[in-house]
């Protein structure tokens, strides 16, 4: 996923798109072509702004209409709006022809059965499946059932430090585990400079961050058979550590218990933070006035050693895919747009624009690709990437357990104890709203 999302379900909850899969599968067939020269596109906000990305799409999207005849139709809408809107869809079958989704949302969203299947047949049409990195098809849904989307962008987390920062406090080189990152941080933090940004008001991004730490504590917050498991001694440990970098080391500003529409990347580039965990970033610092040369880019840190699998995973697997409406009524028009935005040229373009790396193989060749903090986000993607649990309910955990660790660095910054305890009991609050199996 690219600007982090805020999935907050509101009223509209999973449990309702289960419940109304009917709704939103449209015709038998899959669609129909009854409006062949026009498409409905919800693109999810990359960019700083949701200017810039009509700025990137809409000359992209005038190209698609002079080579096909067919219209697109564009809205960028905020991620904080953006599950919301299409759980909406889903159930009342009123969506858009094309859309961008998270991709950690890829199995909640293939159980609504709402979105077409990207069978064999499907996929040939726009070039096969082996185009695609296998990385990025490891969150497209379920295991064994046919992907819901197809791979966009893709994404990593790495940490990026402010290089001004880092030679003020005499620092030769950027953490690289996380004890390093606190005694680090306690060098940058003063003079009303933090050491590191949150978005501790940002559920989707808690969650990114509690499950690699969760995984450096050797948790996954779902068992095999897909059950809710918050409440692990491994669970409580990620979640724990993750606020303590407010709670008990002091090295995130309290302000940003409320961070949720990415203001830790403005103030890292306004020299107010020194470091921020983040996916693919270059562009927003560009935007926001930053030179290249203002910063770095290190891989995410580990407990101890170096990243890898298991307990040294250091990143989940981020990234956009795109999905097709079952009830299209223009199915032939939403192949060939999903085909022009995952071939080669186009993938070129957008990922260059965002920052990101195309999840199409011979896109992710180009130079473009090769430079060093792209590297270090390639490395990570190959070798020290984890997808997020790929169960039906993973929209619901993003909700939920994004919901407590929210309400947790509200309370640090208020100054309230975080122990053990209190985490604890926010997990098994969180635990109880999951739906039972």
């Amino acid at each position: 996923m690219r600007r982090v999302r805020a999935a907050a379900v509101g009223a509209v909850t999973l449990s309702l798109v289960l419940s109304a899969a009917a709704c939103g599968g449209g015709s038998d067939d899959g669609g129909s072509n009854e409006q062949p020269r026009t498409l409905t596109y919800w693109a999810s906000n990359q960019g700083a702004s949701i200017e810039v990305d009509k700025k990137v799409l809409q000359p992209e999207l005038d190209k698609f209409e002079k080579q096909t005849g067919i219209k697109v139709k564009l809205e960028v809408v905020p991620w904080s709006d953006l599950l919301n809107r299409i759980l909406t869809a889903t159930t009342s079958g009123q969506g858009p022809d094309v859309l961008n989704i998270g991709n950690t949302w890829s199995a909640s969203l293939q159980a609504s059965g709402a979105l077409l299947p990207w069978d064999e047949a499907n996929f040939q049409k726009i070039g096969g499946k082996d185009r695609f990195v296998e990385s990025a098809l490891g969150s497209t849904g379920a295991q064994g059932q046919d992907p819901a989307a197809v791979p966009l962008y893709s994404m990593a987390y790495a940490l990026y430090y402010n290089k001004k920062l880092f030679a003020e406090a005499g620092i030769a080189k950027p953490p690289a585990t996380w004890d390093e990152l606190v005694a680090t941080g306690k060098k940058l933090t003063k003079d009303g400079t933090s050491a590191i940004g949150v978005e501790g008001s940002n559920l989707s991004n808690n969650i990114h961050q509690v499950f690699v730490l969760g995984k450096q504590h050797g948790a996954d917050f779902f068992t095999p058979d897909g059950k809710a498991d918050f409440t692990s001694d491994g669970a409580v440990a990620a979640v724990k550590q993750y606020v303590d970098l407010m709670a008990e080391h002091g090295i995130v500003a309290k302000g940003n218990a409320e961070y949720a529409q990415n203001q830790s990347l403005s103030d890292f580039a306004k020299d107010k933070t020194a470091m921020v965990l983040w996916q693919t970033a270059s562009a927003t610092f560009a935007a926001h006035g930053m030179k290249e040369d203002e910063w770095g880019v290190a891989p995410a840190p580990v407990q101890s050693g170096a990243p890898g699998q298991g307990k040294n995973t250091n990143s989940m697997v981020a990234g956009i895919n795109m999905g097709v409406f079952k009830n299209t009524k223009n199915i032939d028009g939403a192949m060939k747009f999903v085909k022009f935005m995952t071939g080669d040229e186009e993938q070129k373009i957008l990922n260059k624009a965002y920052g990101s790396i195309p999840p199409v193989k011979s896109a992710q060749q180009d130079p473009a690709f090769g430079s060093p903090a792209l590297a270090v986000l390639r490395e990570t993607l190959a070798s020290s990437a984890a997808a997020l649990p790929q169960v039906p309910e993973e929209s619901q955990f993003e909700t939920v357990v994004g919901t407590a660790v929210k309400e947790l660095f509200a309370e640090a910054a208020a100054g309230r104890p975080v122990t053990t305890e209190s985490v604890r009991a926010k997990l098994e609050k969180a635990q109880q709203q999951m739906p039972k199996k």
